[in-house]
């Protein structure tokens, strides 16, 4: 489970401030009660454990903001009929090889449920802290209906391990979104439009009526919570925008009307590149259908475009990966992909204080900053000059630290 919390300084490393882009070297950072509680030039603790770390970075933990940790499979439909379980073990397996990989913060849009919470949480299974949104909602047909076309019946009890619930109505839709409020949900994720790994929907669909997304946003807004909104096209992007969905997941067929209602309502926009190339190459493998490959393909390389025109607008973007069963072990990739188009310094915002904002975690993750939870990782090199520091986490990863607690590596 890691070595447990204890008061450290760290001498002689160059800090990574994430929000400022820029690396500080001959610093000294002092982590007390789990804590980031001083950095600077000349800090001193007489009762700490001195770590000299001989240049090496020090850097926030990553946040990724759209990940499956139950879906140990890309055939989703199946997920279901699973056994609670299997799957969770499976999920506790996951999580423990995101936390090795410097994530020490992640956001479950859809499967993570305050069980899985509850286990990282008290210390149960080592993993990344856990944002989760309960089962994503789904109109009849939509994104997270698995149903083939020959079934008419589903079950949607809510220990099945699959992403989503099927609802239709603004009273249904309204119910739905109280019951993932009632579990403790960080958010309420909704289905927008079509998605890649879905059974009988479009890609170019929109779902949900505006009034059943309204009722949805309205639900949130009363618990202080968001709507995270599934989408793709510049159409079902823009409709939830204008409901007040405060996240947009993938985004990938967006257009400037769009970044115009990303700039006016100060959303969020999760590209999760990596999981298009990931499915082209070895999505049959995991499990995608070839009808599943085929609707890959609509979206595969728009994704960059969008990356690009998002960001020169100044919309805030997080990271993201969306990676399903054994692609998960690319997470890393979305940082290369993103740095072939944008700076290395947004990037790792993205994965750092934009995304702490859009968790509502601003004033305590994703940064080194006296008064941050110590969420830390030590790096060999300079992300900001080579984002390869961070895709390589066997050749650079030198320590991870959650809470002030060492969970991969040593203190030296």
């Amino acid at each position: 489970m890691g070595e447990l919390s204890e008061t450290v300084l760290f001498t002689n490393t160059a800090v990574l401030d994430a929000a400022a882009g820029a690396v500080a070297p001959g610093r000294r950072v002092l982590v007390r009660g789990g804590e980031i509680a001083a950095v600077g030039t000349d800090v001193e603790a007489g009762d700490a454990r001195v770590v000299d770390l001989g240049g090496k970075t020090l850097m926030p933990g990553l946040i990724d903001c759209h990940v499956h940790v139950n879906a140990h499979t890309a055939d989703l439909s199946g997920l279901g009929d699973q056994s609670p379980a299997y799957v969770a073990v499976k999920a506790a397996i996951e999580l423990r090889e995101m936390l090795a990989r410097g994530f020490t913060t992640v956001r479950d849009p859809g499967g993570a449920d305050f069980g899985i919470h509850d286990a990282v949480a008290e210390g149960l299974i080592d993993g990344p802290r856990i944002f989760f949104g309960g089962k994503a909602l789904s109109q009849t047909g939509g994104h997270v209906d698995m149903r083939p076309r020959g079934r008419s019946v589903h079950d949607d009890h809510q220990c099945c391990p699959d992403l989503g619930l099927v609802c239709d109505g603004v009273d249904g839709v309204r119910r739905a979104a109280r019951e993932q409020l009632r579990t403790g949900a960080h958010h309420v994720k909704i289905m927008l439009s079509g998605g890649v790994a879905s059974p009988t929907d479009r890609i170019d669909s929109t779902q949900f009526s505006i009034e059943e997304i309204r009722a949805i946003v309205e639900e949130a807004e009363a618990a202080n919570r968001y709507v995270a909104g599934h989408a793709y096209t510049a159409r079902a992007i823009n409709r939830g925008l204008a409901a007040g969905v405060r996240s947009i997941e993938h985004g990938n067929l967006l257009d400037e009307s769009s970044v115009e209602l990303f700039l006016e309502h100060d959303a969020f926009l999760v590209p999760t590149l990596v999981t298009y190339r990931r499915m082209a190459a070895e999505g049959a493998e995991y499990g995608l259908s070839p009808a599943n490959l085929a609707k890959n393909e609509i979206v595969l390389d728009a994704g960059l475009r969008a990356l690009e025109l998002a960001h020169r607008a100044g919309v805030n973007l997080c990271y993201g990966s969306d990676l399903l069963g054994g692609m998960r072990r690319h997470q890393l990739d979305e940082f290369a992909i993103r740095g072939a188009v944008i700076p290395a310094a947004d990037v790792i915002r993205s994965a750092t204080v934009t995304a702490a904002r859009l968790l509502g975690e601003e004033a305590r993750l994703g940064q080194v900053a006296p008064g941050f939870a110590a969420d830390l990782l030590v790096v060999d090199g300079d992300p900001l000059a080579d984002l390869a520091v961070l895709t390589d986490p066997g050749a650079h990863l030198r320590l991870v630290m959650q809470g002030g607690s060492v969970k991969h590596g040593a203190l030296d």
